[in-house]
């Protein structure tokens, strides 16, 4: 029975590759609806933060003239829009609409002596127009909140004494500046409001806010601070269902901020009350905006066309230049990064977009779309079984069966760690089975393990009269590009799947993410080293003893601890959150611009090259199959690229091609470095030894 058994998984295998071919097929349809989703938007916002300018403004000798001024620029430059932020008190003083004192201030300015149980806020207005203008509201808001306001004249200008603490009362947002929303609109800006969640939600001051936005054409809000509108009530007055649904009626969006350490509370519940009209949002930093206009412009032409991005957002900030004794501020900068030949404008343009406002993905959504994921769910899990049958081939059937109904049940109680458990499963997998399959038929075709009169194994790089023995370099050449081939297409069978399984608007919007990168980057390098040096050859078991006897020598551990190194480097470069040196970003750049699509370097300067050699030198010698150990990295960081939602299929298949491409160019002419070196050595060896 146990034959049986073994023979039925082992037999299993042609059907589970079979399943494993439908469930590819019918994967495709969806990866083409993912493709029709990326198309549907292609228009660029540029923004400008408004409150930057009125700070760096503030500093210079006519501050009005200098908003006047650089706005028309900017304007000229491509920047459409202008992010205006509720404002402060703060606000109005840098834009010379008001001024303020506390207690103590007043008291000095007045010459009287300061009041023992009163530590108000004394607002002056700074004319007429700008008192008729703010006054009411700034009464509304202090009002909502329970702080009285009383009038107050102060040498014949217009004032408010607010009853409560300038400290206090600087931090209270209020509605947006209407003059400053007035001007921009007549310049003809487009109005990007910024909200923030600091004060208790009213439902109809929100209401008339969201009415004057909807008149000045607002398609798009972002948020301030760590929470969106409506969070922090929502739990006593559903405020975040009552502001969500206020957005909808006026046919509203909202954008989500690129490489926030934590995304703002309530953004995904807000996001899906909306149905995902959502765009992704660069902002470039106050520190960052003083880089040379090359390194910006490079910057969002990439952010555009590899990462999804439709709002662009430019932040300044004034700072002191001490070489020429002045206050400086980057909008020089920014503005020749985007309006230079070459400049960023240039390139999204030549990128295939168009400037204006950013609109969400349109998302397609295929009548049979849930069916042919069904189908692809069965597809990939065959695939995981598959890599299991090649280390513990009786647990074949027995890992597809489990497999089915353990996705099934997740499937029901979490949908989305299925999802993502089986993509980082089938991820894993391909690229394991495809190196396997390498390994197998290199052991096939390669030099066979011999043994000696006792039966113990023979020095394992000699051969046992295979073909191998006779064959010549071109035809182990030719072999080795042939299996290059295979196994890359055999990697990429996990793309389709992982499209399929996570094919959601909100991974393309960074909302969730593909999970476990960091044993995507592992686990296959482990898998594949243990097939190598334990399922060639003798029985595994029969390895594993020899192994565990075998004495732990120094060479041992100092080997160790540097592969060690190596490995918490490799992991330290992966993912987000990897550096690169400025000679690293050189040359990335320079493969940019040559390609127009950067390929990963260390698939096509390390390892598709060392496949190809290890291939062609395993062929000959037994032992340099342990290269293919290092050679898997090529075929994990291929699948990892797709994984990459939030980048478009066309640029990773593009990244993915053109590191093949260049990988098999460097491993032929790594192959010819090799033989001329192993000839010359052949050569002069003898003579050395003389």
């Amino acid at each position: 029975m146990q034959h049986k058994w073994q023979r039925w998984n082992l037999n299993s295998r042609k059907w589970l590759w079979i399943i494993v071919v439908i469930g590819l097929i019918a994967a495709l349809p969806v990866v083409y609806d993912r493709l029709q989703t990326e198309k549907s938007s292609k228009t660029v916002e540029i923004v400008f933060d408004y409150r930057d300018l009125v700070d760096a403004a503030s500093y210079r000798a006519n501050p009005q003239d200098y908003i006047s001024q650089q706005l028309d620029r900017l304007k000229e430059a491509g920047v459409q829009s202008m992010a205006v932020y509720e404002s402060t008190l703060e606000d109005y003083r840098k834009a010379r609409r008001v001024m303020f004192w506390g207690a103590q201030d007043i008291a000095n300015l007045t010459d009287s002596v300061i009041p023992e149980n009163e530590n108000y806020t004394y607002v002056l207005f700074t004319s007429k127009a700008n008192g008729d203008a703010l006054k009411p509201t700034i009464q509304s808001t202090f009002g909502s909140l329970g702080i009285a306001t009383e009038d107050w004249n102060f040498r014949g200008q217009q004032g408010l004494i607010i009853k409560t603490p300038l400290e206090d009362a600087l931090l209270k947002p209020m509605a947006p500046d209407e003059a400053a929303l007035a001007n921009l609109y007549n310049k003809g800006f487009q109005i990007v409001p910024r909200l923030v969640d600091s004060l208790p939600y009213n439902e109809e001051a929100m209401k008339q806010l969201i009415e004057r936005f909807e008149s000045l054409h607002v398609k798009r809000i972002l948020f301030e601070g760590d929470s969106v509108k409506g969070f922090n009530d929502n739990e006593d007055k559903k405020s975040l269902d009552s502001f969500a649904e206020l957005l909808k009626q006026h046919g509203i969006g909202i954008a989500t901020i690129e490489n926030l350490k934590q995304q703002q509370k309530g953004f995904n519940k807000l996001a899906y009350m909306l149905d995902y009209n959502v765009v992704r949002l660069y902002s470039l930093s106050e520190n960052d905006s003083t880089l040379k206009p090359d390194v910006i412009a490079d910057r969002f032409a990439l952010a555009t066309k590899d990462r999804n991005i439709r709002m662009l957002y430019l932040n300044t900030a004034p700072t002191r230049n001490t070489d020429k004794a002045q206050i400086d501020d980057s909008l020089e900068n920014l503005i020749t990064s985007l309006s230079e030949p070459g400049g960023a404008v240039e390139k999204i343009k030549n990128n295939g977009f168009t400037l204006g406002q950013a609109t969400a993905f349109d998302v397609a959504d295929s009548p049979f779309q849930r069916y042919f994921k069904l189908v692809a769910v069965i597809g990939a899990v065959a695939l995981v079984a598959l890599t299991i049958s090649y280390f513990i081939p009786w647990l074949t059937l027995l890992a597809w069966a489990l497999g089915l109904v353990g996705s099934a049940g997740l499937l029901l109680v979490k949908p989305t760690l299925f999802e993502q458990a089986l993509a980082l499963a089938v991820a894993i997998s391909a690229p394991t089975v495809a190196m396997v399959l390498a390994v197998r038929k290199i052991n096939k075709s390669g030099p066979q393990l011999t043994t000696n009169g006792k039966g113990k194994a023979a020095a394992p790089g000699n051969l046992s009269g295979s073909a191998s023995a006779t064959m010549n370099p071109q035809r182990r050449l030719l072999q080795s590009l042939v299996l290059y081939v295979r196994t890359a297409v055999i990697s990429l069978c996990a793309v389709p799947f992982v499209i399929a399984l996570l094919n959601n608007i909100t991974y393309s919007l960074v909302l969730n993410q593909f999970r476990g990168v960091s044993l995507l980057h592992i686990a296959p390098i482990g898998l594949v080293a243990v097939y190598v040096l334990l399922y060639r050859g003798e029985f595994a078991l029969n390895k594993t003893g020899k192994l565990l006897r075998t004495p732990v020598t120094l060479a041992m551990v100092i080997a160790a601890a540097v592969l060690g190194i190596i490995g918490l480097y490799y992991l330290s470069r992966t993912g987000n959150s990897g550096t690169a040196s400025s000679y690293e970003l050189a040359f990335r750049n320079f493969m940019e611009s040559a390609f127009g699509v950067r390929p990963r370097s260390k698939e096509f300067l390390l390892a598709h090259p060392l496949f190809i050699l290890g291939a062609f030198l395993a062929l000959k010698y037994r032992n340099a199959a342990y290269l293919m150990i290092v050679a898997v990295i090529g075929q994990l960081s291929m699948v990892d690229t797709f994984a990459h939602i939030h980048s478009p299929v066309l640029i990773s298949l593009v990244r993915g091609l053109l590191g093949l491409g260049l990988g098999l160019i460097l491993g032929v002419i790594a192959v010819i470095v090799w033989q001329i070196a192993e000839g010359c050595w052949k050569r002069w060896s003898p003579l050395l030894k003389k």
